[in-house]
């Protein structure tokens, strides 16, 4: 069974005598959830990531749990001497997948990202944008128990970006704990279950691991179940609130970037849920137990229609 990622009393120090870039850090990854680290640049961000990913050993302290683990890089190296689709099918075999079942993960990958056309071209002749696309797909298809992404957005399209907070999402609803960083800080605005600031050596808790997020663009998803059904636990995973306004009617809060992950979880359950009305806010969510007028289900939203 996973364990949850800890880090005790953890620094980082480059040299016997080296200055401290990391120094008395603690941090618990519980599995499934999303961690988002910030801090100016230089202050040792990407040495945390890479201490979590097992990249580099700390200096002082302990590290303790293992999951298996996925890493983004800021740089991702591309003199290599694969195909895209070779260097993924390599590294899915890596991970305990056949070559056919390898091929075909990485060619749905690829796809996924917008990159299916460049699966035979040699690493070395992709672009930038291309590169990180791989670099992002090398690690979805291992399936990880932790994902650690230092600036995976960056070089990537706009379709590109959007599809990795999805993978992000299933990745979370499914279980994976995800610890990133990225320079825009409306990347996956209020779905961060922590935000950790590196400042002087130090990582200190912005908000509070295990609290529902309160700021960014949120998605209320209204539903009716079948009789006596329980929501999945997909949907209830990643919602940041829900309640039961009026029997069989159930009202759920999300971050923006989660409502697919949840609206699949309630189309592909067994019998499935209706998807009564899907509504985004810019501002922090309002209270879900606020009066709202459900009495009449609307038609089906566009999101339900495209499933």
């Amino acid at each position: 069974m996973q364990r949850d990622l800890r880090l005790d009393n953890v620094g980082r120090r480059y040299g016997l005598r080296g200055p401290w870039v990391l120094r008395g850090v603690h941090l618990t990854v519980p599995p499934g959830t999303l961690i988002r680290i910030e801090g100016h640049n230089g202050t040792g961000k990407s040495t945390l990531l890479r201490l979590l990913a097992r990249i580099d050993a700390p200096s002082e302290g302990r590290i303790s749990g293992a999951p298996r683990t996925a890493y983004v890089p800021e740089r991702f190296p591309t003199a290599l001497p694969f195909t895209a689709l070779g260097y993924l099918t390599h590294l899915g075999a890596v991970h305990g997948l056949s070559r056919p079942a390898a091929t075909r993960a990485a060619l749905e990958w690829l796809d996924r990202f917008g990159a299916a056309a460049y699966a035979r071209t040699p690493m070395a002749q992709l672009s930038k944008g291309s590169s990180q696309k791989v670099a992002v797909a090398q690690a979805l298809l291992a399936e990880p128990e932790l994902l650690v992404l230092d600036e995976a957005w960056t070089g990537l399209d706009s379709a590109a970006r959007a599809e990795l907070e999805r993978a992000v999402a299933e990745r979370t609803a499914d279980g994976t704990a995800v610890v990133f960083v990225d320079h825009d800080p409306r990347r996956l605005a209020g779905a961060p279950d922590a935000t950790y600031t590196v400042h002087d050596g130090a990582l200190n808790v912005r908000t509070g691991q295990g609290t529902s997020p309160s700021t960014g663009p949120h998605a209320t998803v209204v539903v009716q179940g079948p009789s006596g059904a329980s929501l999945p636990a997909e949907a209830t995973r990643t919602a940041t609130a829900t309640d039961e306004p009026t029997p069989g009617t159930h009202r759920l809060t999300v971050p923006a970037s989660h409502s697919d992950v949840v609206l699949r979880a309630l189309l592909a359950a067994h019998p499935p849920w209706h998807v009564v009305s899907v509504s985004q806010e810019t501002t922090a969510p309002s209270d879900p137990s606020a009066p709202s007028d459900l009495s009449a289900p609307s038609a089906p939203s566009e999101a339900e229609s495209r499933r």
